[in-house]
């Protein structure tokens, strides 16, 4: 079955598990009445909570159609994908594409460019390379460009691809939220593999509340709980999708500079943003920062936690207003 597996983002699936664990059982106590839909999407699942007067039948479909459509357009893991014909293209072209894809090549870039490339969505093949995703293509100069416009890529090199991992399930929840509120819902939280977004209150008033999942292997339990409305918080790290080797812990999150799983990097970075595929991109911009990340957030205004390894506990940091979220 083709999937649209995050490899490089899979980690958010257990980065933010608790927030599915603790935030959706709280309801069925709640006296007031709620509504759980989701499925599977990109290789995990989704879930939404909504109030119980919402359409649950229209409502899934709905979200498992846009889930569907996103799919088809950026999976790097579907051969039919828009984005895996555009990687295969060896034309330095302007070369037509859907819309949506360009709105998330230009946020990537936007990113890339504010967070000094260390997010970069040409990373692909290195990603590839150490085991974590699909792209095989051939080595590229590290100046190479994608130039996007409102409906077309251009490639400044004839093997440059494009691989919208790390981005893509942002930019597909925001998309599920705008689906949400088309059909007036006004009261919701919806995860889709561990990056979560909230509009409105709990059925019985209060804040949405999820957790942060601490980062360390053999801990299960939670680092942080935030409160959540009207915003998105995504999370990186390498707890779920990256393995030992020869004593070293290799991360499914490549250093575009260096060409290698990040070494040095906070165990996870978690960033609260008002759109989840921003959240999503900069989440994985400062992993791959490393010990720059702290400074890299504070110049760019950003909300984020960093948690860093220290022996036997955790050193937290918390970056621009990220504790005012703190319930």
């Amino acid at each position: 079955m083709n999937k649209f597996h995050l490899t490089r983002r899979q980690v958010i699936a257990g980065g933010l598990a608790a927030a599915t664990a603790l935030a959706f059982p709280a309801l069925a106590r709640s006296a007031s009445p709620a509504l759980a839909i989701g499925g599977p999407a990109f290789g995990t699942s989704w879930k939404a909570v909504l109030s119980a007067a919402a359409n649950a039948g229209v409502l899934q479909t709905a979200l498992q159609e846009t889930l569907a459509r996103i799919d088809r357009l950026m999976s790097p893991w579907r051969r039919d994908s828009a984005i895996t014909a555009f990687n295969e293209r060896r034309s330095r072209d302007w070369q037509p594409i859907d819309s949506e894809i360009a709105t998330v090549v230009r946020a990537a870039l936007s990113v890339r460019g504010a967070s000094e490339r260390a997010f970069d969505i040409a990373v692909g093949p290195h990603v590839g390379r150490w085991g974590f995703g699909p792209i095989a293509a051939a080595a590229v100069p590290q100046d190479a460009e994608i130039l996007a416009s409102d409906s077309a890529l251009c490639k400044s090199h004839p093997e440059v691809t494009v691989d919208l991992c790390g981005i893509a399930k942002g930019y597909a929840l925001d998309q599920m939220v705008s689906v949400l509120r088309e059909h007036g819902e006004e009261n919701f939280i919806v995860d889709l593999g561990g990056e979560v977004a909230a509009l409105g209150h709990h059925p019985n008033g209060r804040s949405w509340q999820i957790a942060v999942e601490d980062p360390r292997h053999g801990h299960v339990r939670s680092a942080e709980i935030i409160a959540l409305a009207g915003r998105a918080i995504a999370t990186s790290g390498d707890k779920v999708n990256g393995y030992t080797l020869g004593g070293r812990r290799y991360s499914h999150i490549i250093d575009p500079t260096t060409e290698e799983p990040v070494e040095g990097a906070a165990a996870s970075v978690s960033v609260i943003a008002d759109n989840a595929m921003l959240a999503d991109g900069w989440a994985t911009a400062l992993v791959s920062a490393g010990v720059k990340g702290p400074a890299l957030a504070q110049r760019n205004g950003l909300d984020a936690l960093f948690l860093f390894n220290e022996e036997a506990s955790l050193r937290r940091v918390a970056v621009g207003r990220f504790d005012e979220h703190l319930a």
